[in-house]
């Protein structure tokens, strides 16, 4: 039910190439303020070897982004548009079959890193969508890291938040100018706190440092590529469906959410990276289902005798999840155009065939 994917993005666009990164007076001088060698060697290999390949950078737009869920349908998109992508990624949540299919593409380049460890890269843009499951570290020096990049080499960066900021709400929809209602010490804080704290540090960097900042607030998505066992909703019903086992719902099942399908969710970050707008936006579909709605859906699609299992609800689940998206309707013309409908049953085609792999 969250964006999990430790993942980011580094994007480059079609335009003459300039370079944006003033070199510093003396080698010397600079190897002395950054302290790291390794990284400086690391920037000049990257810089001959893949140098049309970056991401954010001034050639055909590159993107740097991570085989996760999220990130590798933007990769795709980027490349199919253009683009050259630079996919950043430890593989903690993220797989490389879900980009194996550009391996061979010019315009695409895969690096093992993780992110909460400095990297030196040249790029034009950057999607910071890494964060796992208790992703504190990640959230503070890893977006630190991205951020302290953009700054460098003058690239726009977006910051792929969560609707988990709003905590257990008590305004419904939500609104961008919501704070939020948080426990700081709950069983799911590590991960709430933890994107309100990357916000913070993005805007900081905006106000104080002057670099180029997008927020987006991502609501409950789902789509092909999402790991067959990462705990959110669709997957866990969908799985568990396909699996023949019957579906987990916690609590009474009234709780609600949103669902928006990947490619809807996809299309609202890359408007979002293109627009002067900083956000945060919230990026979501707001038609609403309760968990039991959910699991009827799914029933509906796969199986009609699946059957539902009830356990007790988890500590400070949200009772109710719905974006207001009137502010990304008004300024980015976006909205989501998939149906719950018409979405899952990609979905499940996909699960299907990774499930018959397992066997």
């Amino acid at each position: 039910m969250k964006q999990l994917n430790r993942q980011f993005t580094l994007s480059k666009q079609h335009r003459p190439y300039h370079h944006r990164l003033s070199l510093p007076r003396s080698l010397a001088s600079y190897l002395l303020r950054e302290h790291r060698l390794l990284f400086v060697l690391l920037g000049f290999l990257l810089a001959s070897s893949c140098f049309l390949v970056y991401p954010s950078l001034t050639l055909p737009s590159s993107s740097y982004s991570p085989p996760g869920f999220v990130g590798s349908h933007l990769v795709d998109e980027l490349l199919a548009r253009g683009d050259s992508v630079i996919v950043v990624d430890n593989f903690f949540t993220g797989r490389k079959e879900n980009v194996a299919h550009h391996l061979a593409n010019p315009r695409f380049e895969l690096i093992r890193h993780d992110v909460v460890e400095p990297i030196l890269l040249e790029v034009d843009q950057i999607y910071h969508l890494a964060c796992p499951a208790s992703p504190y570290k990640t959230n503070v020096m890893g977006t630190l890291n991205m951020l302290g990049l953009a700054k460098r080499v003058g690239a726009r960066f977006l910051l792929t938040s969560t609707s988990e900021v709003y905590g257990d709400p008590l305004e419904h929809p939500q609104k961008e100018s919501y704070w939020g209602h948080v426990n700081p010490i709950g069983v799911r804080s590590c991960y709430d706190e933890g994107k309100r704290t990357a916000e913070t540090l993005t805007m900081d960097y905006h106000r104080g440092a002057g670099v180029e900042v997008r927020i987006a607030r991502i609501f409950n998505t789902y789509g092909p590529h999402m790991c067959l066992d990462d705990g959110r909703v669709v997957s866990n019903f969908v799985a568990q469906t396909l699996r023949k086992q019957p579906m987990t719902v916690y609590g009474d099942g009234k709780q609600t959410r949103s669902f928006q399908y990947v490619s809807d969710l996809v299309d609202g970050l890359v408007t979002l990276m293109e627009s002067e707008h900083i956000g945060p936006f919230n990026l979501g579909n707001p038609v609403e289902f309760t968990m039991l709605e959910l699991a009827q859906v799914v029933k509906e699609t796969i199986d009609p005798s699946a059957r539902v299992e009830f356990k007790p609800n988890t500590a400070d689940d949200p009772h109710m999840r719905k974006p207001d998206i009137s502010k990304a309707k008004s300024l980015l013309h976006w909205e989501p155009k998939v149906s719950l409908k018409e979405g899952l049953p990609r979905m499940v085609s996909d699960f299907q065939k990774r499930i018959m792999d397992e066997k």
